[in-house]
């Protein structure tokens, strides 16, 4: 491949491989992995349904129905926004935190496995561009436009 795409090919299929081990760690804690992102999503604190949603590019209703899932199992509950009575927020339970925790940490130790034969400046340097492109792309940037000048 020498036509430009080499880095998008190569994140594509990186994005397959850590889909793959995210599904297997998930299942790996008894959840699915949409149940384990919301569980991640949800580790800084109580979040809003609308933010759920946007977060987990989820339309409303299969939100509602997976967090109506989890909450069955005792890992989420719902609380009163306090600035919105009409509003509820969602918020882990500690059972949920154990758990959401543990199948995070299993998905980045399999990760650490995966990359442990590389350079540690080399991981440096991949992780410290992913965390800035992930950054642009969760401000709203556009990331998938030409720079300026191009």
């Amino acid at each position: 491949m020498s036509d430009g795409t080499e880095l998008a090919t190569a994140l594509v299929r990186l994005s397959h491989l850590v889909q793959r081990v995210f599904t297997d760690a998930s299942r790996d804690h008894d959840l699915t992995q949409p149940q384990a992102q919301l569980l991640c999503a949800l580790n800084a604190g109580p979040v809003g349904m609308t933010e759920l949603s946007r977060v987990l590019h989820l339309e409303k209703s299969s939100l509602t129905g997976l967090v109506d899932r989890v909450e069955r199992r005792g890992l989420v509950r719902r609380v009163r926004d306090d600035h919105d009575r009409r509003a509820c927020r969602i918020e882990l339970t500690e059972q949920g935190a154990e758990l959401g925790q543990r199948a995070h940490n299993d998905v980045v130790d399999r990760l650490d496995e995966l990359t442990a034969g590389m350079p540690a400046a080399t991981r440096e340097l991949i992780a410290t561009e992913l965390f800035g492109l992930t950054a642009r792309a969760e401000t709203g940037r556009q990331v998938f436009a030409p720079a300026a000048g191009s």
